[in-house]
């Protein structure tokens, strides 16, 4: 969220149950100087635990997660390794999927031309949007993922996919693969599915406070007709930006979510370069939903018609208009 995402009265404590932590590949906000690859274990230790203190969400918990990593070892000439090593012992504490060091084999994507880093990944997956197709029944499908990318390079494709679905009997939305994306796209995809009354979606709360709102676009077209039912298909490898999709529409009351319980990945992120190779992403705010005054982080989005992921389409194809 991927990603912006998060939420309000939740507790800083670590969740119940183990998530899947995929992490979206874009750039998210944080620019910061990178380390010389030379330093020695104890500074990049040093300074990941400076970030995780001046940057994480929940300041009190931050200093938990820093403390976590006071005695932790590893092979530093060994970089795979040492992410995953340092993001084990980082996720120890409350378990926050978006807080990890990330390694790039080829090096951190440049700071200096983000857009060429974006163009690459859409290139290799597309902007957010892999499929568009009429089932029989005159059934619209729309398999959304990996990654959900900012709206310069998704709405074109979002418009065209929803022009194609004009007169569809019910739409499918399957998040089943999606691991995260960009909050901005989200509530364009759902200006598609609401109506010509503006709907706030979230607040994104930071950590010194500051507010900012998500509401859906009135003047997007072409929207779906609101008389045409919904379906979301989810798995618990949706994450993130897929996640705030899901979690929108069913709050908002315009989907029935079919499948799994997703990832429970709701905290957004800046990203901090450590070295030319490792990267660490810090959650810096969380989301509160419009409507439940909550959100999905550590728990998932709990889905209306739960089935294995493999039988969810199935389970959207058979459901009732209500998802009955």
């Amino acid at each position: 969220m991927e990603t912006m995402s998060g939420a309000a009265a939740i507790e800083a404590t670590a969740p119940t149950r183990p998530r899947l932590t995929p992490t979206p590949p874009f750039p998210t906000l944080a620019i910061v100087e990178t380390l010389d690859e030379s330093h020695e274990d104890t500074t990049l230790i040093a300074r990941i635990q400076e970030l995780v203190r001046e940057n994480y969400v929940f300041p009190e918990v931050a200093e938990r997660i820093a403390g976590a990593l006071d005695d932790v070892a590893f092979d530093e000439s060994d970089e795979p390794s040492t992410a995953a090593v340092l993001t084990e012992r980082l996720q120890s504490v409350n378990g926050d999927g978006h807080l990890r060091v990330r390694h790039f084999p080829d090096g951190v994507p440049p700071r200096e031309d983000p857009h060429a880093f974006l163009l690459d990944l859409m290139r290799d997956h597309g902007p957010g949007v892999s499929e568009v197709r009429r089932l029989e029944g005159n059934v619209g499908l729309m398999t959304i993922g990996p990654v959900i990318l900012p709206g310069e390079y998704l709405a074109p494709v979002v418009s065209a996919a929803f022009t194609l679905l004009q007169g569809v009997t019910r739409l499918i939305i399957d998040l089943r693969g999606c691991l995260g994306g960009v909050p901005e796209s989200v509530a364009m995809i759902v200006s598609h599915l609401t109506g010509d009354e503006p709907v706030h979606l979230q607040d994104l709360v930071a950590r010194d406070g500051t507010v900012s709102q998500s509401w859906t676009t009135t003047y997007l077209a072409p929207k779906l007709a609101a008389d045409v039912p919904v379906f979301v298909l989810t798995s618990s490898r949706t994450f993130s930006g897929g996640e705030e999709l899901a979690y929108d529409l069913q709050a908002i009351g315009r989907a029935t979510l079919v499948g799994e319980t997703t990832g429970g990945g709701a905290h957004p992120r800046e990203d901090f370069d450590l070295t030319g190779h490792l990267q660490l992403h810090v959650p810096t705010a969380q989301s509160i939903n419009a409507v439940t005054g909550t959100n999905w982080e550590g728990v998932g989005v709990i889905p209306d018609l739960p089935c294995a992921a493999d039988d969810a389409l199935i389970r959207a194809l058979g459901a009732g208009p209500l998802g009955s």
